[in-house]
């Protein structure tokens, strides 16, 4: 899997609080300097002073995430996406690679325990946090802990009710469209889980699929994401009456109907998956036309 840069909850400073903006300012400056011996310095004195900052519990969970991170180069057949330098041989005359070398990274664990026992403990005292939610939940998924990260991202949903989904974010700043951000960014994660093309973890999907359904019935990729799980687990019937659902939404959304034909196709109605793909070609872009199109060729010629 590709290894990314941690995307380390930002540090910003609060406005309205001198001591909270000035610890702040002081960490951002150590961690530019890269001394983490002042780091955990400033952090001890800043705890003391104020442990009642929700940023400081995000720069405890930048310093250690940070110092549990190690970049390594790697050796393989299989770089994953990563960008790497390929290895040939000398006297090899077909120019392929026998090999990649690339960068990667791995995690101390205990390090990384302490980062999530920090972050634990500010969403703990500040709930409507989402992006120390997220962050977390990026982390597990960077080290591919997909328990956790499944788990992570339905305690998220589930608690959104009780706020309203009224999220905040850095600064103690509210989240601009805070449902549609919340689940684009949980449909993100899904996408990760899917891309991971371990079949699985497909009961992942699923689990957030409903779990969001329960909260928001009319949430289309959620709706779409349950077809796909039923479609690859060959359950055709369940998975056309998730589309029919989101055909009733939104009967205009392209890739709703472009997996309404394939279901139609892989049961065998020609005539339907046909009448699907042409609502395809009406609505979707030209990729998605130029797909339906073939589709229907060849479903013209069974």
């Amino acid at each position: 899997m590709k290894k990314k840069i941690i995307p380390l909850l930002a540090l910003i400073t609060l406005p309205n609080i001198s001591y909270g903006q000035n610890f702040m300012q002081q960490f951002e400056d150590l961690l530019s300097k890269k001394d983490t011996v002042g780091q955990i310095q400033l952090l001890n004195n800043w705890e003391k002073t104020d442990n009642n900052d929700p940023e400081l519990y995000v720069a405890y969970y930048n310093y250690y995430a940070m110092r549990a991170r190690n970049e390594v180069i790697a050796l393989g057949n299989n770089p994953k996406g990563n960008e790497a330098l390929e290895i040939v041989k000398e006297d090899s005359l077909s120019g392929n690679p026998v090999a990649y070398m690339y960068g990667d990274a791995y995690y101390d664990r205990s390090l990384l325990n302490k980062a999530y026992s920090y972050i634990d403990k500010g969403i703990e005292k500040f709930p409507n946090r989402l992006d120390m939610r997220f962050g977390k939940i990026y982390m597990l998924g960077e080290n591919e802990d997909y328990h956790h990260f499944t788990e992570e991202i339905i305690k998220t949903v589930k608690y959104a009710p009780a706020i309203n989904c009224q999220w905040l974010w850095q600064g103690n700043e509210p989240v601009e469209d805070p449902k549609e951000f919340m689940l684009s960014s949980i449909q993100s994660y899904v996408i990760q889980l899917y891309n991971t093309e371990d079949d699985a973890l497909l009961d992942n999907m699923k689990m957030i699929a409903e779990c969001v359904l329960e909260q928001y019935p009319d949430h289309i990729e959620s709706l779409s994401n349950l077809s796909i799980v039923y479609l690859l687990h060959k359950q055709f019937d369940e998975a056309l009456a998730a589309l029919t659902k989101a055909e009733k939404i939104n009967n205009k959304d392209c890739i709703v109907l472009s997996n309404m034909a394939h279901v139609y196709k892989v049961k065998g109605d020609i005539p339907k998956a046909i009448k699907y793909y042409n609502l395809t070609i009406k609505y979707g872009d030209e990729e998605m036309r130029k797909y339906a199109e073939k589709e229907i060729e060849v479903l013209k010629k069974m």
